[in-house]
């Protein structure tokens, strides 16, 4: 027993105040752990219900909050520090603006029909208001459906492009909005980075609170590619439709807004039925929208694809493309858009526009003629039209102004003109012969020649024989005095192959040379503009008529339409008359490469050509294809116009002969048109060296029909008598 209270623990206790065990004592339920096996059981009881009540499925929600919660605070202090890094590259808020729109050059014809719009944008800006309501909606219907709800961001819109591009496993759409686009446009590059978005983004926002919705949209229709180098809605319209975005219909303003996609892969010029397709996407969705119904929907989807040409088409953009070339000599740099109002005669254009194509594709394979152009200019040298080839979209290169062709025998007149000037008349003789300069034979038409002829007679038949005499009297400078007096600025050689026309210009100068023939020896200035207005209506420029200066006197005017009249009466050109008194001179040049018909009335010059680019060789002469279309296109410019006389009184003494002399000595066979078939003379077969030093020495004469001619003096009474 007292082993056993040995062992026995004693625990301290307070019950008893005054005994030493009372003093020393604590009940269990002090102390600060219990005993271990009192409470082992209980704490393990405690256990389990702890964590059943910390475990499943609420706990792991309550985790899955919280760590949410946390992430996405730190993703909003990673993504504020993006914004405020990227922000702080971007220029101070203060000079923030929206840059102005490349300025436009709205060309207008002279009855105020549009030419063409020229620029980086190819089109004017129109107010949302003006522009078809189909645009707007098929627009915000693919584009940006909350364009009107959200504030510049559409978080609602990138996490349903999100989900869809996941869906499909691909990048198919975009979160971007309208005013993100926007502002990606106006001020940044296409670059794919997240620089590029957040910057775009703080842009769009600062946008949304500067301007409304109705102007960010309308910003946005005027500057946004369209493809096939439209920018804006007005220079698509005009481009795909050939009219106005105020006259855009449903189904052409769902093909726009779908363009936007991918303007360039979509464009109806490259593929109209890809086009088509996404038009039908877009008017899907603003059925969804509530913007059209199920009869607008069907009449919509049922028309027919777009089809337009790889580029703009028309000869109306020949005259476009010059006029902007010829801007910045009148008014300067173009800053801001402007109106430019031009002599051209719309209708006038189109009918020479329309005879060009139907003979080159009704005879062109026959003859073997690919091109031809057309300029015509009234008396005060305003040009009225001009054809610049057989088509703008496959070739915008502009045979009317830029391209040097020889113009064979049409350069005749300035030749006889020189005569004329040093004393000889219509009525003066020559022998139609063979001649020979030097190592140069020029051939006359089929080799018939007819011995003697009047002046009048040789122009008239176009005889290279008597041309060439002429020169060889006159000298190849006086040739070339007269040519640039009258208005050719291309380079001249001076030789004696000029007599045929074998130095280059273009069907613009040999045209408005001729002027000075249809309106009494005067030479006009040569324009395209009358004036220019900005958008306002401010002139910036405006065509003055100065005092013109007379090149010609008004006797060798009236005997040169006498001549030349008789082209057309009984010559070379008969094929030319429609009716009214008119003159003109037929050119061909070797192997028929170019076929010219230069011609004019009191009121209108015109010029045609006719050839290939390459000079290859063609079957048409200036008789045939030349003289049909000039006779289409003066028929029906003067159409209702009181009928005039040609300029000057005078008169032969004896009418020519109607019916063609009687021809002698043939020449060899290889005898081609009205050209001169060998290539042209040195200087030394025949001119002298000094000749091309600028000296006016006496010209050694021609050889003809084999004995050379006496040459004298010619008196007054010579000059009277017209020998």
């Amino acid at each position: 027993m007292a082993k056993s209270n040995r062992n026995r623990r004693i625990e301290p206790s307070f019950d008893a105040p005054g005994s030493r065990r009372a003093a020393l004592s604590v009940r269990a339920s002090d102390r600060v752990l219990p005993p271990a096996g009192r409470g082992k059981g209980k704490r393990k009881s405690r256990g389990r219900s702890g964590r059943s009540r910390r475990g499943g499925f609420g706990g792991f929600m309550r985790g899955l909050v919280y760590w949410s919660l946390v992430l996405a605070l730190w993703a909003g202090i990673g993504a504020a520090g993006l914004v405020a890094f990227y922000g702080a590259k971007m220029p101070s808020l203060t000079t923030w603006s929206i840059p102005d729109r490349p300025p436009n050059v709205k060309i207008l014809a002279a009855d105020g029909t549009v030419i063409a719009n020229r620029g980086m944008t190819g089109g004017e800006a129109i107010g949302l208001q003006e522009m078809s309501p189909h645009i707007p909606q098929a627009v915000i219907a693919i584009e940006d459906r909350r364009f009107y709800s959200h504030w510049g961001v559409d978080p609602v819109g990138i996490g349903r492009a999100m989900v869809e591009n996941l869906m499909q496993g691909e990048l198919s759409q975009g979160g971007s909005t309208i005013t993100q686009q926007l502002a990606k446009n106006l001020y940044l590059k296409p670059d794919r980075t997240l620089e590029r978005k957040v910057q775009e983004m703080l842009l769009a926002i600062w946008m949304e609170q500067k301007y409304t919705k109705n102007q960010i949209l309308e910003m946005y229709l005027n500057r946004v590619y369209f493809g096939s180098g439209a920018y804006g809605v007005e220079a698509a319209a005009k481009r795909y439709f050939n009219k106005s975005a105020r006259d855009v219909t449903l189904a052409e303003a769902a093909l726009l807004a779908g363009l936007l996609k991918a303007p360039s892969r979509l464009s109806p010029a490259r593929d109209p039925q890809a086009a088509e397709e996404r038009a039908q996407v877009v008017l899907a969705a603003m059925r969804e929208e509530g913007m059209i119904g199920d009869g607008q929907l069907t009449a919509a989807m049922s028309a027919p694809a777009a089809r337009a040409s790889a580029f703009w088409t028309g000869s109306e953009h020949y005259v476009a493309d010059r006029i902007v070339e010829e801007l910045p000599a009148l008014i300067g740099a173009v800053e801001k858009d402007l109106v430019v109002h031009t002599t051209i005669d719309f209708h006038l254009q189109k009918v020479a526009e329309k005879s060009i194509r139907r003979l080159i594709d009704e005879k062109g394979g026959k003859l073997q003629v690919s091109q031809g152009a057309l300029v015509s200019i009234d008396g005060s040298g305003a040009v009225r039209a001009m054809v610049g080839g057989y088509d703008y979209a496959n070739s915008q290169f502009d045979r009317a102004s830029e391209a040097r062709r020889q113009p064979g025998s049409a350069f005749k007149p300035f030749v006889f003109m020189a005569a004329l000037e040093q004393g000889r008349t219509p009525e003066s003789m020559r022998n139609d012969a063979p001649v020979r300069i030097g190592k140069w034979r020029p051939e006359n038409n089929e080799g018939k020649y007819y011995g003697q002829v009047t002046l009048a007679e040789a122009l008239a038949r176009s005889l290279n024989s008597v041309a060439a005499q002429l020169v060889m009297e006159v000298g190849p400078e006086a040739v070339i005095e007269v040519a640039q007096r009258m208005g050719i600025e291309s380079v001249l050689k001076p030789n004696a192959s000029i007599a045929l026309g074998t130095s280059e210009v273009t069907p613009l100068e040999l045209t408005a040379a001729y002027v000075p023939f249809a309106n009494g020896g005067f030479r006009p200035e040569v324009h395209f503009v009358e004036r220019v207005v900005t958008a306002s209506g401010k002139v910036l420029y405006e065509h003055r008529t100065s005092r013109v200066p007379r090149v010609a006197s008004p006797e060798i005017i009236g005997m040169m339409n006498s001549m030349m009249a008789g082209t057309i009466e009984y010559g070379s050109g008969r094929s030319a008359a429609f009716g009214w008194p008119a003159a003109g001179k037929t050119g061909t040049t070797q192997d028929s490469r170019d076929a010219w018909f230069v011609g004019y009335t009191s009121n209108l010059v015109t010029g045609v050509w006719f050839g290939n680019d390459d000079s290859r060789a063609t079957r048409a002469a200036g008789s045939s294809l030349p003289a049909q279309a000039w006779r289409e296109f003066m028929a029906a410019a003067h159409e209702g116009v009181p009928v005039a006389g040609l300029p000057g009184g005078w008169r032969p003494r004896r009418n020519p002969a109607p019916e063609p002399l009687q021809a002698s000595t043939p020449a060899p066979q290889n005898a081609v048109g009205e050209t001169a078939r060998p290539a042209p003379i040195p200087s030394s077969a025949g001119i002298p060296s000094s000749v091309e030093r600028g000296e006016r020495r006496p010209v050694p004469p021609a050889e003809v029909g084999g004995a050379p001619p006496q040459r004298r003096n010619l008196s007054i009474l010579d000059v009277i008598l017209g020998n």
